[in-house]
């Protein structure tokens, strides 16, 4: 049994982007694991209409 793993989640979630306003994308994170609980994120990124892959720093959550 391993004690760390890392693994990926994919969650659909509402953006903003001033070019493109509101959208709904969904969102991958890769989170490392210690006895399958997550403790940190390492990455997240998520893709476009056209499967361009992109970094979640340039657009914000709306709530």
């Amino acid at each position: 049994m391993k004690l760390v793993s890392v693994k990926r989640q994919t969650k659909t979630e509402k953006r903003f982007t001033e070019k493109m306003g509101m959208f709904t994308t969904s969102v991958i994170y890769i989170k490392k694991t210690f006895l399958n609980i997550p403790f940190k994120t390492l990455h997240k990124y998520r893709e476009t209409y056209y499967g361009e892959v992109k970094d979640c720093a340039d657009c914000s959550i709306s709530a």
